[in-house]
């Protein structure tokens, strides 16, 4: 017979405590500082950031300390100490014309204006293992190229727009809506969707962003220009009557060129799919540009395929990783009244079954 397990508080207090030691590991190991994560794993903390919608990348280096490298439970915290902090205002929109870049590329144009900067990339690493990051000591010199200086990096999109070549963005109009402080809403609008794949879980935008690279939503792309650096985030004061600079924000941005053979109205042009996400993120960032593209569909009066990247409600609804992991998680929880009533039906059926077949025996 199931019965409801007893003592849940102290097994509770006691799991609190082993997780506490198996975060801390071997003492004989010098314990991970939340210095060392913040400045030697920059990728996880950017990640933590862009998804938990906050950035502090002493906090997110906190949680993934607190977190055991677990992700998406660092996110998971980061969003729940957000909830608790004051709202003051909203900044400015961010110029990344005038972004002071460490990376910027483009597989469109090899001589793009202000440059190709390939900054710190894995793109041209060999994927063998570095046996020399085990033993201790200094690490590499300090690279030798300097990051392009702000304003020398003109967007490559805003080249095909000076001939018409691209289709032009359309201005927004009044205060985008915010999808931390309101619930989603279909059919959503372009900014709303691009809130949401930007907080999204990188893993899940990358399979489908992967799966409009392999034919469902045939949608080709090249990336016209990805660009890593920093940003002034500037607010307007009301009493001061002008606007500050608050301080700086390292990004990632994404623009994809998308093929499109125009309709009755629009001249044959390109079209174009964006991300833009906090820190180094150029991954996430690609996926983001080509998943906003193929949700763009109906925008723009192409043929709806089935495809999965095309679908508004599945993408949106399914992109979160913190209401996935909540919904898939929680049946891990006692669901013991539940499973005695799904029981008792079983044992019901069969006794009828049981009695049925008899009868007509």
């Amino acid at each position: 017979m199931y019965v409801a397990v007893k003592g849940g508080e102290r097994a509770i207090d006691n799991a609190h405590a082993w997780l506490a030691e198996e975060r801390r590991g071997d003492r004989d190991v010098p314990e991970l500082s939340v210095a060392q994560i913040r400045e030697q794993m920059t990728l996880a903390v950017n990640r933590v950031m862009a998804e938990g919608s906050l950035y502090d990348p002493d906090l997110s280096a906190l949680a993934i300390k607190q977190a055991r490298g677990d992700l998406i439970e660092a996110v998971f915290l980061i969003r729940a100490y957000r909830t608790t902090l004051p709202r003051f205002g909203a900044t400015q929109p961010v110029d990344t014309g005038t972004m002071r870049c460490e990376r910027r590329i483009s597989a469109t144009f090899k001589d793009a204006p202000g440059g190709q900067v390939l900054g710190p990339t894995f793109d041209y690493t060999h994927r063998l293992l570095d046996f020399a990051l085990a033993a201790e000591g200094e690490g590499p010199a300090p690279a030798s190229e300097a990051p392009a200086r702000a304003g020398d990096v003109p967007h490559v999109a805003g080249f095909l727009g000076r001939e018409g070549l691209i289709q032009p963005e359309p201005p927004v109009d009044g205060v985008p809506p915010d999808l931390t402080r309101q619930s989603m809403e279909l059919p959503a609008s372009r900014a709303l969707r691009l809130q949401a794949l930007a907080r999204g879980d990188e893993g899940f935008l990358l399979g489908l962003a992967y799966s409009t690279q392999r034919g469902y939503a045939r949608n080709h792309a090249f990336v016209g220009e990805l660009r890593i650096g920093a940003v002034a985030v500037e607010m307007e004061i009301p009493e001061l009557g002008f606007t500050i600079e608050l301080g700086e924000v390292v990004l990632t941005e994404c623009e994809t060129v998308n093929q499109f053979t125009g309709s009755k109205t629009e001249p044959p042009q390109f079209t174009r799919g964006y991300g833009l996400v906090f820190g180094q993120t150029e991954r996430k960032a690609i996926a983001m540009a080509l998943v906003d593209r193929a949700l763009r569909w109906k925008d723009l009066g192409e043929e709806d395929r089935g495809a999965p990247a095309q679908d508004e409600e599945f993408v949106l609804m399914h992109c979160d990783n913190i209401q996935a992991t909540g919904f898939l998680e929680h049946i891990k929880l006692p669901h013991y009244v539940d499973f005695q009533s799904e029981l008792e039906l079983i044992r019901k059926l069969r006794r009828e079954a049981g009695e049925g077949r008899e009868a007509a025996e």
